[in-house]
């Protein structure tokens, strides 16, 4: 299932899941079934497998009828990140491709030695924007506005020091995510300032349920600004794949419930290139996963 977030003309957000072009309201078509669904994305998320397992046969069977009053079409709707406000930082992975480490080593005085343990760090709930919603550029702050394309994992149950063998359990799907750094905010080697700024976590521009992406370890990712592409790669060539990052964030804190790991990112940022290439107002930058969607983001003056 494809799960997203949404906004009809100045309406409350709403829960839906898109399906030949239309977003079925869930909880509308809970109503419509008798079976009660919440409408927030975080809510449905509690609910635990059997949520997905219920929504999963109840869409089989629904017909027409089931539609009118409970759809629209997905044109007409706004998709706002699918988790608009987290209820923790989303954690982030640095430098969990090899490539990626030896551009960084290269630009950004990073060490040239493949990481032993995965790399973390946090961006606050309030850089998360959706697809189409601009990335500010605040001029007196940065002057190195980077791009980050990544794969990010959603926790659907609780996880504390658990192994990679039963980590898969516990995730609930998978988003897109563009990691926006601003590279010269680093303070001693410390990255939340660079990372965590209002806007830089594009995120969306839908969740889509483990059911339907069997090897995470196999999907295309890739990054263009204004067009050009900038990064292309897939999720296999990750350091750590996502089960080992989940036993390992889990071994010392407490994964919960609609919890976002941004997995890394690969070659072709910005500071890694030479000469070296950063965002500016007017640009757009596209971020894509394979078998989820694509974020597209104009980044304008702050």
């Amino acid at each position: 299932m494809k799960l997203v977030t949404y906004r009809l003309n100045e309406d409350a957000a709403r829960l839906g899941v898109i399906t030949d072009q239309l977003i079925i309201d869930i909880e509308k078509l809970g109503e419509r079934t008798q079976v009660p669904f919440p409408n927030t994305m975080l809510e449905f998320i509690d609910q635990g497998p059997v949520a997905v397992e219920v929504l999963t046969d109840l869409l089989g069977d629904v017909d027409r009828r089931h539609l009118v009053g409970t759809s629209v079409p997905l044109a007409n709707a706004r998709l706002l990140a699918p988790i608009p406000r987290p209820r923790k930082n989303i954690f982030g992975i640095g430098l969990n491709y090899t490539e990626h480490v030896a551009e960084s080593a290269r630009a950004l005085d990073t060490s040239e030695e493949l990481p032993t343990q995965p790399v973390i760090f946090t961006k606050p709930p309030t850089a998360v924007i959706a697809n189409g919603d601009p990335i500010l550029h605040n001029k007196d702050i940065t002057q190195q506005l980077d791009w980050e394309a990544e794969l990010a994992v959603v926790i659907g149950t609780r996880a504390y020091r658990v192994s990679k063998q039963d980590a898969p359990s516990h995730v609930f799907g998978y988003t897109v995510i563009n990691d926006i750094s601003a590279r010269d905010c680093r303070r001693s080697g410390q990255w939340v300032v660079s990372k965590g700024q209002y806007t830089f976590a594009p995120m969306g521009p839908c969740i889509v349920t483990t059911a339907e992406i069997p090897n995470p370890q196999n999907l295309r990712i890739t990054c263009s600004v204004n067009g050009v592409e900038k990064q292309n790669s897939t999720t296999e060539f990750m350091l750590f794949n996502i089960n080992e990052l989940i036993e390992d964030i889990s071994q010392g804190m407490i994964l919960e419930p609609g919890d976002i790991i941004a997995t890394g990112t690969p070659a072709g940022v910005g500071a890694g290139r030479d000469p070296q290439e950063f965002m500016w107002p007017g640009d757009v930058v596209e971020t894509t996963v394979e078998g989820i969607g694509t974020l597209r983001n104009p980044i304008v003056a702050a």
